[in-house]
């Protein structure tokens, strides 16, 4: 039992932070960014593959796939190496 107890507080002492394995990937940030998007847009249809109040396909009713106006982000590709970058320092300090 102490051998247990000395290993376990040794793994404690041994880990004082997130190690670099815990570090979310790039796509895994990129998730985080859309979902926040996606959560910060007014209306029932930010992107094309959401159902809007009525249960229907937003499709190319969805903001994303208007001209003009608001913009989410829908989609990997419509977050920047350089937003990645920024949210990372914001929230990995």
């Amino acid at each position: 039992m102490r051998t247990g107890a000395a290993l376990l507080l040794a793994g404690l002492t041994l880990t004082p932070g997130a190690s670099a394995d815990d570090r979310l990937t790039d796509d895994e940030v990129r998730a985080q960014i859309i979902q926040s998007s996606i959560a910060g847009y007014p209306g029932s249809c930010p992107c094309p593959y959401q159902a809007d109040r009525a249960g229907r396909r937003c499709g190319e009713r969805s903001a994303w796939s208007k001209l003009g106006g608001e913009k989410p982000m829908c989609y990997p590709a419509d977050v920047s190496d350089e937003q990645v970058k920024r949210w990372r320092q914001r929230t990995e300090t």
